[in-house]
């Protein structure tokens, strides 16, 4: 037959066990070490790398599309001649732009961990 001692911690397995399962994740914080390979030092405790890391868009460089309806800038040359005179150039429509939202060394995250699981979520950037 099990002693007290035994049954006393199994019961407080379970109960840790049953607290936990009800959140769904865990926040920490954490500091680019690298870059580029990816490493980042979470809560001065451990160093994750790239295969434990997903990229959240807020942390990466992606290209998006925008609208525009500008004229650029009156410019001219210094020739005299009429191909080289003030002029202006519409620029409208949808247009490809890049975003570098990209991680740098140094850079302060929030990350989210999978409830029991070994991956992180690099969810965004904290502002300095």
């Amino acid at each position: 037959m099990p002693d007290a001692n035994e049954l006393v911690e199994t019961l407080k397995r379970a109960a840790v066990e049953a607290v936990e399962a009800k959140k769904p994740v865990n926040v920490y914080f954490g500091e680019v070490v690298t870059a580029s390979p990816l490493k980042i030092n979470v809560e001065q405790k451990m160093v994750l790398g790239e295969k434990q890391l997903i990229l959240s868009r807020n942390v990466t460089d992606f290209t998006t599309q925008i609208t525009v309806d500008w004229v650029t800038g009156s410019k001219s040359g210094g020739s005299g001649e009429d191909s080289f005179a003030a002029h202006t150039h519409a620029v409208t429509g949808r247009k490809n732009i890049t975003v570098h939202n990209g991680l740098v060394d140094g850079d302060d995250v929030i990350l989210i961990r999978q409830q029991e699981g070994q991956k992180f979520i690099v969810w965004d950037r904290i502002g300095k």
